[in-house]
């Protein structure tokens, strides 16, 4: 169906045509644009023949362009039309322990090949129809990022609750037999894809190889929220060691054999473990951060180079709330930090995640009430808190809770810093 431009840059090759905003893009060379990655990949020919739906009827149009040329087109939506959802009912889904009452946002389950090459999103290949698939192949959409979990067919079937979820795996194939770059996703739940079970999976999906990149794996998250869902429990520490161990040994023998680790555990794991995070060597270009893989190793090499750097802190009491699990990281680089310069005054407040229960200790699912509970008396003269905690344009926590009341009811100017060691650094310059 067509899609409504939105706008028309001024002075543009778009412009000249006399092409407007509200006019409807049919086609480019004889091709329907359906979305932002119809538009991206036909555009890129240098001679256009571009259909429009105006308000005067259908109006037909060339363009030349030069091969990077942008013609001026603008649209409201990447997506174009509606985004689409997820059909699969996984056991671990951490969307079905979502309390009730917030806002609808964050109960839609994404499930679109779309925006996993548009902004990294992982897929479960289980909504693909055979026109999206020859697609991806034809435009050669590239990487595409999978949520596998297992490769035993009956498994993923019985852990993401569809029917199809075993036979979707055959995708995964198609793609890389067409050269189509893969990056993979486990989200690993004691008893059910761990163990053996693993060891498996990384064996199969070590012949995806060249084209299969980087596998991550993560352990499941539980809410206090699971009731009516299948039983689940956390990895006990031993078994955390267990998944480490044989990830490691795939990674080592991956490394000798295709010159890349290509597995590797998220740093949850290592902390639970409490077995030391690996140097930064070891994740390679770090391409698995988003999955929390090398997050602390990298957050503290950008840290200590700071450090090296030097700068002039002023001496600001400052504050920090943060999700239990990145604590004692934080209170190290702060240690580090007085030992250069001793007028720095730094205190770190993990943060209990009383909202979503004590088992999430991550500072992105941290609450702005779980914050004003817990940290009113305890803030110096600035708060400091990650990125990661606001959604809606950095300005609420995921409960809803402006910052704006956050910083009013502590009584306390609140800055918002990036995830990042290079932020953290500066910040304690303040």
């Amino acid at each position: 169906m067509p899609v409504v431009i939105d706008s028309v840059e001024e002075k543009s090759l778009a412009a000249k045509k006399k092409i407007c905003p509200g006019d409807l893009l049919v086609s480019i060379n004889g091709h329907s644009i359906e979305d932002v990655l119809d538009y991206q990949f036909y555009v890129q020919d240098t001679k256009l023949k571009i259909e429009l739906k105006t308000e005067k009827g259908t109006k037909k149009l060339t363009i030349r362009k030069k091969e990077e040329e942008d013609i001026g087109l603008e649209f409201s939506d990447y997506l174009m039309d509606k985004q689409h959802s997820c059909k699969n009912k996984c056991i671990f889904c951490f969307i079905d322990q979502m309390p009730p009452g917030l806002r609808d946002t964050l109960y839609f389950k994404d499930d679109d090949s779309r925006l996993s090459f548009l902004f990294g999103n992982y897929i479960t290949l289980t909504n693909l129809t055979e026109h999206e698939i020859q697609r991806i192949i034809e435009m050669h959409i590239s990487p595409v990022n999978i949520s596998v979990h297992t490769m035993d067919p009956e498994l993923r079937c019985r852990m993401m609750n569809n029917r199809f979820a075993g036979e979707s795996l055959k995708i995964m194939r198609r793609f890389a037999d067409a050269g189509i770059a893969l990056n993979a996703q486990l989200v690993l739940c004691p008893g059910y894809n761990d163990g053996e079970s693993l060891t498996k999976t990384m064996e199969e999906l070590a012949t995806y190889r060249p084209s299969l990149q980087s596998v991550a794996a993560v352990p499941v998250g539980l809410t206090k929220y699971r009731e009516g869902l299948e039983p689940l429990r956390l990895f006990t520490k031993e078994e955390c060691a267990d998944v480490i161990r044989r990830m490691n040994e795939m990674g080592d023998r991956m490394l000798k054999e295709e010159g890349t680790r290509l597995f590797y555990p998220s740093d949850e794991f290592y902390l639970k473990a409490e077995l030391p995070l690996p140097d930064d060597e070891y994740y390679e270009d770090c391409s698995q951060l988003e999955n929390g893989v090398g997050m602390f190793t990298y957050f503290c090499k950008q840290f200590d180079e700071s450090l090296e750097e030097g700068g002039n802190p002023k001496g600001t009491h400052l504050t920090i709330a943060t999700g239990r699990l990145s604590e004692p990281l934080l209170n190290t680089c702060i240690k580090k930090a007085q030992e250069k310069y001793p007028q720095i005054h730094a205190e770190v407040y993990g943060i209990r995640n009383d909202f979503f229960g004590e088992e999430i200790t991550v500072a992105g699912l941290v609450t702005g009430q779980d914050i004003l509970k817990q940290m009113k008396g305890n803030v110096g003269e600035l708060l400091l808190i990650p990125s990661s905690m606001l959604r809606s344009e950095r300005d609420m926590f995921l409960d809803d809770v402006p910052l704006e009341q956050v910083s009013k009811e502590l009584n306390v100017p609140i800055k918002v810093i990036e995830c990042d060691g290079i932020a953290f650094f500066e910040a304690l310059m303040l």
